[in-house]
């Protein structure tokens, strides 16, 4: 099961109260403080890890504690430190703290943590420090304090996760447009493909390799429709897992009219339509090659004329492809690859140009 929402409570623990205690030993029966401090304690650290691929495994468990930190002893002896938890989550896991009676954070809403890449942490909630023993309030004034401190509370709130899949490439197109196929084909994803509508129920995640080091990170993303944007059929629970793209592969239906599905001009603009309707990501300007799959399924002639009259009607080149038998997968990839590259250096002269400003 794919979970990409979750809300949990973390609570930090406290640290240990300091001591107060005296020294008594043989010869020494009116010794100094020797009041240990308290130990802090423990904090609740998350960390993203691609060992995770969703935020399945924290559904069941809404409570996470860490230990308290021990109190302080005699002989200057400090508190044990209470031992922090980390939870574990995969990247792209948004955070979002929420306030008396939210279960989900308002709209505009910024997050408080965006874990982005393997091995990055951040602590949701802070352990206590752990309280002062008298020792440390001995002085010359004061020189047998009988006062220690307690150790402060930790940190605690009610958390809200959202997972938005990191990759370079999304995939979208009506349901059994072939978009699974195409990423079982060009990857080592292994999505559930079947001759259906909404086979794919959840993102999939694929790396293509192209040679000589290079790859793409391509998101199959599942089947959207008509009044996605406003939550219709798998609504606009996936369309955030396309905010983080930096191009889109438009993937149409040769053989949809056979079907009695919309022709291939009209799914186009279907899907456009609810890409630029979904206000939460500016989707309706991200670099798109368009790719017109299923042609084993027609003849050579009319797969060029299908492709001729969709690329005057769009104004933009198609691609004709099948990724059943992986004709035309290769040009595909090198082209989205050229984009992903484009936008990238379009992202660093935008960020330079900005950093030339402050």
């Amino acid at each position: 099961m794919f979970v990409d929402r979750v809300m949990i409570v973390a609570r930090a623990g406290k640290g240990g109260d300091g001591c107060v205690s005296f020294l008594r030993e043989a010869f020494r029966p009116r010794g100094g403080p020797d009041g240990g401090d308290g130990g802090d304690g423990g904090s609740v650290i998350l960390e993203a890890t691609t060992h995770r691929a969703s935020l399945r495994h924290l559904k069941g468990t809404v409570h996470h504690r860490a230990e308290h930190g021990q109190d302080g002893h005699g002989k200057n002896c400090t508190g044990k430190k209470g031992k922090s938890i980390t939870i574990e989550v995969p990247p792209g896991t948004l955070v979002y703290q929420l306030e008396q009676g939210e279960n989900e954070p308002a709209e505009g809403r910024e997050p408080i943590a965006d874990l982005t890449e393997q091995g990055q942490t951040h602590v949701l909630a802070r352990g206590g420090k752990g309280g002062r023993g008298n020792a440390a309030f001995a002085s010359a004034l004061n020189q047998a304090p009988h006062t220690a401190e307690r150790g402060t509370l930790g940190q605690q709130g009610r958390f809200y996760f959202e997972l938005k899949l990191i990759a370079e490439v999304g995939i979208v197109g009506l349901p059994n447009a072939g978009k699974s196929t195409f990423i079982s084909r060009v990857s080592a994803a292994k999505p559930k493909i079947a001759n259906y509508p909404f086979t794919t129920l959840v993102p999939n995640l694929g790396v293509a390799r192209l040679g000589d080091q290079r790859e793409l990170v391509i998101a199959d993303i599942p089947g959207l429709i008509e009044g996605a944007s406003e939550g219709k059929g798998l609504g606009d629970d996936f369309l955030r897992h396309v905010e983080r793209t930096r191009v889109l592969l438009h993937m149409l239906d040769a053989t949809s009219e056979d079907m009695a599905g919309p022709p291939p001009l009209e799914a186009y603009r279907t899907i456009r339509a609810e890409l630029e309707r979904y206000e939460r990501a500016n989707l309706g300007s991200r670099p798109e090659l368009i790719a017109l799959n299923k042609i084993d399924a027609l003849l050579p002639e009319e797969v060029e004329a299908m492709a001729k009259k969709l690329s005057e009607e769009l104004g933009a080149e198609v691609l004709p492809i099948s990724a059943v038998t992986g004709q035309g997968t290769r040009e595909v990839l090198e082209r989205l690859y050229l984009l992903r590259r484009e936008a990238e250096e379009a992202e660093e002269a935008e960020r330079a140009a900005a950093e030339d400003l402050l």
